[in-house]
């Protein structure tokens, strides 16, 4: 079978040393000063701080900074093919690289849609030439989405999908659902759920609660999402399949996989920095950086997110990097689409809502985002000898102002933005390549 993940762009492989670094690993038990060398893109070698001779390597200080194993993201849109104007292979890769990932999954709502093999091949060739990290593709569960015909799901997985979803929309019928379930088990991958009934969430544009009704604007109420995901954990428990349930935003969405984990459910979940660090009072203002789906939820149900990242009920961090064009973003609230932009930012607004305060530890962190490749069969990135370099170094003092000097994405729709956030992304490793350096930190910064 083809891999599932493929390569990014050819460069050089990394041969670098970075000396007297705090290195964090928890699932390798590391967390203590070190020099770390990195050998054709490979990690050769972990010592004591200040012990590893530079030889012809490049030398990297790492004083004051920490490296952790790269992130990985398993919900980005990079609007290819069709949507170009709002983000591409090589700015979407370029904006995740930025902020400390080192591989993603794309989604398949594309125009066209991912839903053929031919499709999915054009698009991994690609990623092989332009995109700066390495990229994996999900495919559509159904023909162009529309919840009617199964896609060839075996040829699409032997094409190299990692995994199946019809995201942007919900499969509706759960019929349809447990059909792609029995052929999952057949094929292998992962679906990916987008769950919301269209039937309760109908025209909403926020979260259903007081402040919706506040501003007179029709709300998408919790239980849409949350029906939808008891219904979809039982028939994965029935049918023995695997499903992941994406950008969980409802402490009755949390309750759910719980009681399904506990029944033996193959289910994974995911959650957003901005669900986790941001409430339907941050859509007072109109603001439609803050227009998203599922929409920005109460207190309480933050609160149960956060609880659940903590716990492991969640898996992983996903950003669901979601581009649009400013003119898009423009329109009054209501009319503005949803979707926000991530990958720069994940890492930093998550550091500072969650880890300086004290609420969420720094490698449970590390672990949720560095996790999202496990729903689907892919490995951890780790600081293991011999293992391919994919590593972040970063700056957890260092303070930032989002979009203050643009941003490496095409798009700018943050939900961060002008948010003043601690902790940076001085460099990252992908694949055993250099694929982002800060401006301000080397001068072999990648162009």
């Amino acid at each position: 079978m083809t891999d599932l993940i493929g390569p990014a762009r050819p460069t050089t492989p990394a041969d670098l040393l970075i000396r007297d670094v705090h290195v964090l690993d928890p699932r390798e038990g590391i967390d203590a000063r070190r020099d770390v060398r990195v050998q054709k893109g490979a990690i050769s070698e972990l010592a004591e701080a200040g012990t590893l001779p530079g030889g012809d390597a490049e030398v990297v200080d790492g004083a004051g900074r920490h490296l952790l194993p790269g992130f990985v993201d398993p919900h980005v849109h990079l609007r290819v093919p069709g949507q170009e104007h709002k983000e591409d292979l090589d700015t979407g890769t370029r904006a995740a690289a930025a902020g400390g990932f080192v591989a993603i999954l794309a989604m398949p709502n594309t125009d066209p849609v991912v839903d053929s093999a031919p499709i999915l091949r054009s698009l991994r060739d690609a990623a092989a030439r332009e995109a700066r990290i390495p990229v994996g593709f999900l495919a559509a569960i159904t023909r162009g989405l529309n919840g009617e015909e199964l896609t060839e799901m075996g040829e699409l997985r032997v094409e190299g999908a990692v995994g199946f979803t019809d995201d942007g929309r919900p499969v509706t019928s759960a019929g349809m659902l447990r059909k792609a379930l029995q052929y999952q088990r057949l094929a292998g991958g992962v679906l990916a759920l987008h769950e919301e009934d269209p039937s309760l969430s109908g025209s909403g544009v926020m979260h259903e609660g007081e402040v919706s009704a506040l501003l007179g604007v029709a709300g998408i109420p919790s239980m849409s999402e949350t029906t939808m995901v008891a219904r979809d954990c039982a028939l994965a428990l029935y049918e023995g399949g695997r499903i992941h349930v994406q950008h969980v935003s409802a402490r009755e969405t949390v309750d759910a996989i719980e009681r399904a984990k506990s029944a033996g459910a193959q289910v994974s979940c995911e959650a957003t920095p901005h669900h986790l660090l941001l409430t339907d009072e941050a859509v007072r203002t109109l603001d439609s950086n803050m227009k998203m789906n599922p929409p920005l939820r109460a207190e309480a149900d933050r609160q149960a997110l956060i609880d659940a990242v903590r716990s492991g009920t969640i898996d992983c961090v996903a950003t669901d990097h979601a581009p649009h064009a400013r003119e898009e973003k423009e329109e009054p609230f209501e009319l503005a689409p949803m979707g926000v932009t991530g990958l720069e930012t994940a890492f930093a607004a998550l550091h500072t809502g969650l880890v300086l305060p004290g609420v969420l530890d720094l490698a449970v962190l590390v672990e949720r985002m560095t996790a999202g490749g496990e729903p689907f069969g892919l490995p951890v990135p780790g600081l293991r000898p011999g293992s391919p370099a994919n590593l972040c170094l970063v700056d957890l003092d260092a303070d930032w102002d989002v979009g203050e000097a643009g941003y490496e994405s095409r798009s700018a729709n943050c939900a961060f933005a002008g948010k003043r956030l601690t902790g940076r992304v001085r460099m990252t490793i992908a694949g055993g390549m250099v694929a982002y350096r800060e401006r301000s930190f080397a001068l072999g910064a990648v162009a």
